[in-house]
């Protein structure tokens, strides 16, 4: 065979091999729902376990019925406390399909911040602009285009708790939560200094949730004495390389914590970070790979061992 043939033919080959993998991460895997499990000790001494389901990222189309009945079905989980993280809606019609895909969690102890695709639905912009730091991505100056209100007061009706720079405190299981969160870090909605300060010691446990886990509110949390944190926005980096990983996490978090249970420190102190890798994409890049989509179930247990995982 001849050098030309030879090249046309490995061309051919590497041409066919990136064909399939388009196929599978926008046909199988970006649909291909997942329950990731962790078990967290932060809970004080003989406390019973709670189960916190972490839903993120939905980025819900009103036609996508698959991910709506899969959503629905985590209520037979039976979790005691569900936190939404956001980017819920890609749709001005997808607020009632979103209620209809939380169903009966509704009925539960819930939190819930925003992310950007609460406010703006989301618009083709180039795919390599995803691989720039964070930083240098623009952000659209327009008022926002999306039901937020509409969802915001949906949530609250069912008694979910609103965190967009805020706080707030539920009893779970006979234990006294508190929580703090902030409105979105990636288009600069995060107001910090409005949730800022000490935990009160005599919660049973204090949890930090945001919608993009930027290294500021991290710390802030983190500083401020809370031991779990929780957040999404990543997509688990959204295309990963198989043994090696996410490329990006389109925030300053390193892609060493892109998804799943870490820790992160900050001024002494040191926090269980939970990230999830959510349940959707813009549908504009309706693709994974080597990143399924997922909800969390988070089982807190007394603070005995370190933090161990199940996948």
């Amino acid at each position: 065979m001849s050098f030309t043939g030879s090249a046309l033919k490995t061309a051919a080959v590497v041409a066919g091999v990136g064909a399939a993998c388009v196929a599978y991460a926008a046909g199988i895997e970006v649909r291909w729902y997942t329950l990731r499990r962790f078990t967290v000790p932060v809970l004080p001494p003989g406390a019973d376990p709670i189960k916190v389901l972490h839903l993120s990222d939905l980025h819900l189309m009103p036609n996508q019925e698959r991910k709506i009945r899969w959503v629905n079905e985590l209520a037979k989980l039976e979790p005691d406390l569900v936190v939404n993280t956001g980017d819920n809606i890609s749709s001005p019609d997808s607020v009632l399909p979103l209620l209809r895909a939380h169903g009966a969690l509704l009925d539960l102890p819930g939190v819930f911040v925003f992310g950007s695709n609460d406010y703006w639905k989301p618009h083709f912009k180039n795919p390599v602009n995803y691989l720039l730091p964070a930083q240098k991505q623009r952000h659209k100056p327009h008022g926002p285009d999306l039901p937020f209100e509409e969802m915001r007061k949906a949530f609250t009706d069912a008694g979910w708790t609103d965190l967009n720079n805020a706080k707030g405190s539920l009893k779970v299981n006979g234990l006294r939560l508190d929580f703090a969160g902030t409105d979105d870090p990636h288009i600069k909605r995060d107001r910090y200094a409005e949730v800022a300060g000490e935990v009160d010691p005599a919660a049973d446990l204090s949890i930090g949730v945001t919608h993009a886990p930027y290294q500021r509110v991290l710390n802030g949390f983190v500083g401020d004495g809370y031991p779990l944190v929780l957040a999404g926005h990543t997509h688990g980096g959204q295309l990963a390389v198989p043994l090696y990983g996410a490329l990006v996490t389109n925030c300053d978090l390193d892609t060493s914590r892109v998804k799943g249970l870490t820790s992160w420190g900050y001024n002494g102190r040191q926090a269980a970070l939970h990230v999830s890798a959510g349940l959707g994409t813009s549908p504009y890049a309706p693709v994974r790979f080597a990143c399924r989509p997922e909800a969390t179930l988070l089982t807190l247990v007394p603070r005995i061992n370190p933090i161990s995982s199940q996948r």
